[in-house]
């Protein structure tokens, strides 16, 4: 099922063993447009420490309550590798959550989740430990990793908060003079709450006369340009202008999908 990622954002986080915090961001890879971490804020159960959690440890939300079962004990979460928020994630610090954690590395492999179907799969082969580990790779040992980014290591890793406010902008024509025109910003994104891949960022058009959102698929996207906060589409501007609007209180079907790919041009996966 196709949901929307502002929906679970505050979301209370269930541990084993009691409430750990809240939902705070999401971490996307963006070259495959897949969610790789939520980022939980503990709040002062931690003294407000932000941690990782792969969505292989997650359950299914509870979505009328407003929480997230969290497949880890309150000790397994206090003694992962800290998140250091004013740094990026390198692979290093990846692998050493994997280990803390027993994941199998998800970039090794063909697929989203490497050679598991869905992050759900990450867990079959070997349990994750209840108990906290007694030896190996400590909070310091974490941070050292953490600090020690090689460039270049392969790591694409985003904040959908970071996103969320870029401006969009399409493709003019041309017959007009070619160049691009800014068509509205982010202000969601869908995922896919299986596989959690990507599938669409939600656009407010609210700078055009009848303002309304619409959907971009993530394959009609050519680049996002951090340094000046855009999302750059490679379709026409006009062509998300006139994407059938879209309206977060409705579920967002199938159907409704198909004919937004018919609408960029794109087949549906």
């Amino acid at each position: 099922m196709l949901r929307s990622l502002a929906e679970p954002e505050g979301y209370r986080l269930e541990a084993l063993d009691g409430d750990i915090g809240h939902c705070h961001d999401f971490l996307f890879d963006d070259a495959l447009w897949t969610l790789r971490y939520m980022v939980a804020d503990t709040g002062g159960w931690l003294s407000g420490r932000k941690v990782l959690i792969s969505p292989a440890l997650l359950e299914s939300p509870d979505w009328a309550r407003q929480r997230m079962p969290v497949n880890l004990t309150k000790a397994q979460i206090e003694q992962s590798p800290p998140l250091d928020v004013d740094a990026p994630v390198s692979r290093r610090y990846e692998r050493l959550y994997n280990e803390f954690h027993s994941l199998p590395s998800y970039w090794l492999g063909s697929g989203l989740w490497g050679d598991f179907p869905i992050p759900a799969s990450l867990t079959a082969a070997q349990e994750v430990r209840i108990e906290p580990t007694t030896s190996g790779a400590t909070v310091e040992d974490a941070e050292l990793e953490h600090a020690d980014l090689e460039e270049g290591d392969g790591v694409h890793l985003r904040s959908v908060r970071e996103v969320t406010g870029y401006s969009v902008v399409g493709q003019r024509g041309a017959d007009n003079g070619g160049g691009i025109d800014k068509v509205g910003r982010v202000v969601d994104l869908i995922v896919n709450d299986s596989s959690w891949a990507l599938r669409a960022l939600v656009v407010d058009s609210s700078r055009l006369p009848f303002s309304k959102k619409v959907l971009l698929p993530v394959d009609a996207i050519a680049e996002i340009d951090w340094v000046s906060r855009q999302v750059i589409a490679d379709v026409a501007a006009e062509r998300i202008e006139e994407a059938p609007a879209f309206d977060p209180s409705e579920p967002i079907n199938e159907r409704l999908e198909t004919a937004l790919y018919d609408v960029y041009g794109r087949p549906t996966p």
